[in-house]
């Protein structure tokens, strides 16, 4: 008997990147583009390369690298939803004992100012995760994520009535500076969104542009809007009314750093009164607030 056994395995080739141009056809200098960074892991019946050194099973990392490439150079991308379920079908179509694919991509914002010409959005991406099981089509997990979204402001925003024992120092506030960076992830219903197949075919691209744009809108304007009592309950505020108006989501998870400001004590000078105005960035220890929300 041996003395191990293989759990789990899967491989793949990470951080493929590309930055694909697309040209109106009506006028060769407007552009649009799209940065992209792609992981693509196979799964499936793989386990003698892992425990009998037989490559036969491999689909060498290479191949799947230019893979990518090549149907991102073939196909159009207008959204990485569709671009992932087309990678994850090619993949288990192509090689029989490929059985299941997981598809991470990130892709770089930037905004267009003139025909060919952009600025980079910074820190934030829109991401894409797919989980894709030849065995049981219909019950793919697809995941669109914004990340890296950092809001701040600098009032209405209170946190008191908390607990407090013999360890709690802080103090409650009716105002008080809120900063975080945001991560939000929406997870798909596959029973509404429809097939992989059907969402190859491009009939989900508005849905998939429109609710992205509707995730960030929502968030922002419920962020500067609410006379927020914590992160916890404006974050659930954020999940519920993203649920409300998007049927095709399954659940909202939204993971939020509380970035804190520190107030400065100047009253050691001449009794300076600091009323909201000057703060200290403290990066670090900060909060971090989780929740994921379905609907009832």
């Amino acid at each position: 008997m041996s003395y191990s056994y293989l759990e789990s395995s899967s491989y793949g080739k990470d951080n493929v990147k590309f930055l694909k141009v697309v040209k109106n056809p009506k006028n060769n200098k407007d552009h649009e583009i799209m940065e992209c960074n792609v992981q693509v892991l196979l799964k499936g019946e793989i386990e003698t390369s892992f425990t009998e050194a037989d490559n036969k099973v491999v689909v060498p990392t290479d191949t799947v690298k230019n893979t990518i490439l090549v149907l991102a150079k073939k196909n159009k991308t207008e959204t990485m939803e569709k671009f992932a379920a087309l990678l994850a079908l090619h993949f288990t179509n192509k090689y029989s004992h490929i059985t299941g694919v997981h598809v991470k991509i990130v892709q770089q914002l930037w905004n267009k100012y003139h025909e060919h010409s952009f600025i980079h959005g910074g820190a934030e991406t829109k991401e894409i995760e797919l989980d894709y099981d030849q065995a049981k089509p219909t019950e793919y997990k697809l995941v669109t994520i914004l990340k890296g979204l950092t809001v701040l402001k600098s009032t209405n925003s209170m946190f008191h009535g908390f607990n407090v024992c013999e360890y709690t120092t802080l103090k409650p506030t009716d105002d008080r500076v809120l900063s975080t960076d945001v991560l939000m992830k929406l997870e798909f219903d596959p029973a509404k969104l429809g097939s992989l197949e059907t969402v190859v075919t491009g009939s989900k691209d508005e849905l998939f542009i429109e609710l992205f744009k509707n995730c960030r809108d929502t968030t922002l304007t419920i962020f500067k809007n609410e006379n927020s009592a914590s992160v916890q309950a404006t974050m659930f505020n954020m999940a519920t009314k993203i649920l409300q108006d998007n049927e095709v989501a399954k659940f909202v998870t939204y993971e939020l750093p509380n970035k804190h400001y520190i107030l400065f004590n100047l009253e050691w000078f001449d009794g300076e009164k600091n009323d909201n105005e000057l703060y200290y960035p403290s990066s670090d220890p900060n909060g971090l607030i989780k929740c994921t929300v379905g609907r009832n």
